[in-house]
């Protein structure tokens, strides 16, 4: 059966913080920090979903993938993307992706923005595969600065990151 993608119930928070646990360890290696981190807060998840900006992939009803998103100027921003490791390579990503993106268009918003690790092959290579272009740091909307100060007042090296966008 194909996973079906649907909003995510308040029910699933620790379902989904165990995803991102999950799909984190993947940075092994790569990133320790980051492998290591803490996964997204219950109450940021909770207040996601009362935001509409929470979508999950599942599997006999059960979150095997998700997306956080939340508006920002003129399109959605893409805060999180996670899909647990016995899933990856079956697109999710690519459908959660898309999924938001007919949000944004029912919602009159006319791209997707995130920012992410340019070199990390399923980062910003594999956005770029699915259609968003990096964004200049002279081109970034004052929207995507104040993300920029924050990931930066969180401690993120923002000189490996790289904001994108694709229309909707």
């Amino acid at each position: 059966m194909r996973p079906s993608l649907r909003d995510a119930r308040p029910e699933e928070i620790e379902a989904l913080r165990a995803i991102e646990r999950a799909s984190s360890q993947r940075f092994i290696g790569v990133m320790d920090d980051l492998a290591a981190d803490e996964p997204t807060s219950a109450e940021a998840l909770v207040a996601r979903i009362d935001a509409e900006g929470l979508l999950v992939a599942t599997d006999a009803d059960v979150p095997i993938a998700f997306v956080m998103f939340r508006p920002v100027e003129d399109g959605l921003y893409i805060e999180q993307i996670d899909v647990l490791p016995d899933f990856a390579g079956q697109r999710l990503g690519a459908r959660l992706l898309d999924a938001v993106s007919d949000k944004a268009r029912v919602r009159g918003l006319k791209v997707l923005t995130l920012s992410t690790f340019r070199d990390i092959p399923w980062n910003a290579p594999w956005y770029r595969r699915l259609g968003f272009v990096d964004i200049a740091e002279a081109d970034l909307t004052p929207g995507l600065s104040a993300i920029r100060q924050a990931h930066v007042a969180r401690g993120l090296d923002e000189s490996a990151r790289t904001f994108m966008r694709r229309p909707v």
